[in-house]
């Protein structure tokens, strides 16, 4: 299946006094790499939400948000009394060394409340877990169908430039077999100029008529051309990842279009070979979106 790497989901569920939204972004990234919100509560649980996530996605940065809200009756304030006395001695001593004349009061107090007031969950753990992990997989079925519908918009665009690359190749096939006639005249008339040289080299002369000659033939690219779009088109049709392996497939292709471009004599070919080219740059930024 061709997916996007790219993507933002929402799902949320109130359940038993539990109230959960999870919120998921995925962007760009040559592997998984997950990064977590939790609250307090479920911090040491990330593992797990973190292997259901591993179990959906392969390649990508994905940002897990998750928001924990209970009931009135699933939750309540407590205040730690020592950090309490702390601060409060804190204050006293910060008066005295300034010489504050003013009266400690709580409100003084409560401007630090978030260092001895907390709060404690009654509600269970595991009845927590229960609501995440509901929620979580509904908000990683949505990614997957965004994903999953921006990578068919990026498969057609792919296809369509695939296509016209193929066409650019057919036509530098057939003139280059249209040319090896003027070509081989050519290397007749080198290598004549080179018998009638009072500075014929016999060495020189066979180094020539092979660069010729393998200038003369561009047919092997062509086949390996083909051959590269056969696969990329399996590929980019199979259920696997394939993001890796198809930016190794452009690599191939590049090289064998930069082969025909440094062999081209003829300004029509070079003029595809650039077309071409472009397009598979295009075809790559493209495929750096792909799992």
């Amino acid at each position: 299946m061709f997916k996007s790497m790219t993507g933002f989901s929402k799902a949320e569920l109130s359940e038993n006094g539990i109230s959960i939204v999870i919120e998921l972004r995925s962007l760009n990234g040559k592997f998984l790499e997950l990064g977590c919100r939790l609250p307090r509560a479920i911090q040491h649980r990330e593992n797990e939400i973190r292997d259901i996530v591993k179990r959906n996605m392969t390649r990508g940065t994905v940002n897990i948000n998750v928001n924990l809200e209970l009931d009135a009756n699933q939750s309540q304030f407590i205040i730690n009394d020592s950090a309490a006395t702390h601060v409060y001695d804190q204050l006293q001593a910060l008066k005295k060394n300034f010489k504050f004349k003013e009266t400690i009061k709580l409100d003084n107090l409560l401007a630090f409340s978030n260092y001895f007031v907390g709060q404690q969950d009654s509600a269970d753990e595991e009845e927590i877990m229960k609501v995440v992990v509901k929620v979580l997989r509904e908000a990683l079925k949505k990614l997957d169908m965004m994903r999953t519908k921006e990578g068919k918009q990026i498969l057609n665009d792919i296809t369509n430039r695939l296509k016209k690359i193929t066409e650019n190749v057919n036509k530098i096939e057939k003139l280059g077999i249209e040319k090896i006639p003027a070509e081989r005249e050519r290397l007749k008339q080198r290598i004549a100029q080179m018998f009638e040289s009072d500075e014929y080299d016999e060495q020189r002369l066979q180094t020539e008529m092979v660069l010729l000659a393998d200038k003369l033939d561009i047919s092997e690219e062509c086949v390996r051309l083909y051959s590269h779009f056969k696969f990329f088109n399996e590929t980019i049709k199979s259920n696997e990842p394939s993001g890796r392996k198809l930016n190794f497939l452009l690599q191939e292709m590049n090289r064998e279009i930069n082969t025909i471009g440094s062999k081209a004599s003829d300004s029509y070919i070079s003029q595809l070979v650039v077309l071409t080219k472009e397009e598979l740059e295009r075809i790559r930024e493209q495929i750096q979106n792909i799992e």
